[in-house]
Formats: structure tokens, C-alpha cells, sequence
């Protein structure tokens, strides 16, 4: 296997520099960079991790935790986190928390103990274990939360607008004729459900609907959001707003157990835009987050903080997308589809 020594020697630089290339490429010069590069990837050379680790005392891995690793929208976020830490020669352990802080704290004691780099955190809340070691290391603490943003933590993050996001999907069904909306909000112990909910009720008070919303509080699960469905039902909305795309498919089902046609009887929308909301029937309007980006962006500005760099930005706002497809329509007559209503 080839060594820094051989990479150095033929292409005429020193082995700092070869070093340098392939952890700091921006501090170097584009005609040597290439140069380095040209023979790094003839010779076939991989940096040695484990002597690198021994000598900057450095695991050389980024730790992700994830409240819930079931959840498909966090596989894609992961992705993102996986890609940019291979890019800057980290590797990534995965920690599934169950939304359980005792868990939490013992993943966050893996970087205490000096086991992995970095943590990014994938929940709203910071492990409890962490708190003295940020405040003594201030913003300089290697941390960062990606998906959700709430200032107490006082790290960086990376997420949407979801206040922004929620007002646009009620705005939607408002446009659609609907006034009666049912509104099916994940645990209001999280700031992006607070921020969702604040978001579609100040849009509903906007266009005068807000007294004829129905909040029912759901856990982001298909079952929890099946069963405040059929509560709005036989309320009487017209269209649903899930907070995201799981419960959106509970939403579904509750349509159709009570003999009802989405969107002809009931228009539903999502959040996140799953890679399944497209195949559902009917396709799922939605929310999208761009969730590879917030992964990978999360874990840029981590490798920035243990670079010895402090992030330009601490706070990333990354654009949102409502995507209109089949399970949103015009507002029904809730006097037909009441008549409808089966028994089940």
C-alpha cells in the first residue's frame, strides 16, 4: 500500500502538505492541490485513520443520534450526515435514542469520554449530560442539532421554517374553499410542532378560519393520528393538516373505514414528503423538507467547529416546499359526505 512518504516525493511537495490536501484542501493552492491529488488517486494511497487518531488524539468518528431510527424521514437525513462526514474523512456512528432521555445521556457520555469528535442530535431536546461541557466550552462545543431549532439549547442548528411551512400548507386548504380543517399536531413538547401549529393557526386567523380549526394533539404515529381522524370526521371538516407523513396515512384510513373518498369527501396534507408519499393513493400533498441537506449540512458545520473554526452561521434555514398532489381538492359539502358516513 502506498504511503504519505511515496505521495510527497512524487509529486514534489512535503508530507505536511500531502496532509494538508486531504484534511484542509482550501488552504492549499488549486495547481498543487491537483497535483496531490492526481497522485494520490494513481497510487491508489488511503490515509492511515488509526495513526492519524493516535496522533491528534482524535476518533475520527461523528456521532448521530436519532429519537426514533424507524422513521424513514431520518434514514434520508442520516444519508445526508453519512455522505458529508465520509467527504471530510470522518466516520459516522448511529445512536437510537426511543425519544428516552437515559439513552440520550449515554450516547452524549461517548463523546465525554473522548470516543467519538462530534455530536449531532437529531431531537429537540440536548442530553442533559452535555449541559455542563457546553457551558464551559461555549459555542465552541462540538454539537450541533440538525431538524429541529430551539434557542435554549444555545447550539447550532440546521432546519426549515416551520412556522413558514405550516402556514402554507392551511393557506392552501384555504384557497381550496375549505374552513373547516382538522389540524393533527405531533408532541407540543417539541419547538417544530409548536412552530408548525403557530404557523397553520396564524395562517387560519389570516383568512378568518381559525375559530373553525380543530387541534387534536398526535405523537407522530399512524394509530395516534388514526384516531383523532375519526374524531374530525364526525366533527365535520373537510380536509385534514398532519404534521407529518405518517399520520397522514392514518388520516387515509380513517377515510376510508368510514366510507369516505379522499380528497372528493376529505382532503389530507402531509409533512416531510417520504419518499412513499408519491405511491400513496391518493399521491399525498405535502410539506417537503429537504431532508439529505439538513444531514449533510449539520455535519458541515460540526467538521467546522472541529477545525478550529467557528461557523459563520449557527442558525441554518433551508427551504421548504409544499408539494400539491392528489389528496388535496375542493372543499365538500360536509352535509353529502356526513349522509355517507358508515357505521364501522
Amino acid at each position: 500500500m502506498a504511503t504519505i512518504i511515496q505521495v510527497a516525493a512524487q509529486a514534489g511537495v512535503s508530507t505536511a502538505t500531502v496532509s494538508r490536501v486531504l484534511s484542509q484542501p482550501d488552504r492549499v493552492a488549486a495547481d498543487t492541490r491537483e497535483r496531490v491529488m492526481t497522485v494520490v488517486q494513481s497510487l491508489g494511497y488511503r490515509p492511515n485513520v488509526a495513526a492519524r487518531s493516535l496522533r491528534t488524539r482524535r476518533s475520527a468518528k461523528i456521532l448521530v443520534t436519532v429519537p426514533d431510527i424507524s422513521n424513514p424521514f431520518f434514514a434520508s437525513v442520516i444519508r445526508g450526515a453519512e455522505e458529508a462526514a465520509r467527504d471530510a474523512g470522518y466516520a459516522v456512528v448511529i445512536g437510537d435514542t426511543r425519544h428516552d432521555p437515559a439513552i440520550e445521556d449515554r450516547y452524549a457520555d461517548m463523546l465525554t469520554r473522548g470516543e467519538v469528535d462530534g455530536l449531532v442530535f437529531l431531537d429537540h431536546r440536548l442530553p442533559a449530560g452535555l449541559i455542563p461541557q457546553l457551558a464551559a466550552r461555549g459555542t465552541a462545543a462540538p454539537v450541533v442539532n440538525g431538524c429541529e431549532y430551539s434557542a435554549e439549547t444555545g447550539v447550532p442548528s440546521v432546519h426549515i421554517d416551520n412556522a413558514a411551512a405550516g402556514g402554507d400548507a392551511i393557506a392552501h386548504l384555504v384557497a381550496l374553499g375549505h374552513h373547516d380543517i382538522g389540524i393533527v399536531t405531533g408532541p407540543l413538547n417539541s419547538p417544530i410542532s409548536r412552530d408548525r401549529l403557530s404557523g397553520a393557526m396564524g395562517a387560519a386567523r389570516h383568512h378568518g378560519v381559525d375559530d373553525r380549526c380543530m387541534v387534536r394533539i398526535g405523537d407522530y404515529s399512524a394509530q395516534s393520528a388514526f384516531g383523532h381522524a375519526r374524531e374530525l370526521i364526525a366533527a365535520g371538516v373537510t380536509a385534514i393538516f398532519c404534521f407529518n407523513d405518517e399520520m397522514a396515512i392514518g388520516a387515509l384510513h380513517a377515510i376510508r373505514r368510514a366510507g369516505l373518498s379522499c380528497p372528493t369527501d376529505i382532503s389530507v396534507v402531509g409533512f416531510d414528503d417520504l419518499p412513499l408519499a408519491r405511491f400513496f393513493d391518493p399521491a399525498l400533498t405535502t410539506v417537503a423538507q429537504p431532508k439529505n441537506m439538513i444531514g449533510r449540512r449539520a455535519v458541515e458545520l460540526l467538521v467546522d467547529i472541529l477545525d478550529g473554526n467557528h461557523p459563520q452561521v449557527d442558525q441554518v434555514t433551508l427551504p421548504h416546499q409544499l408539494i400539491v398532489r392528489d389528496s388535496t381538492g375542493p372543499a365538500a359539502d360536509t352535509l353529502k359526505y356526513k349522509s355517507k358516513l358508515s357505521t364501522d
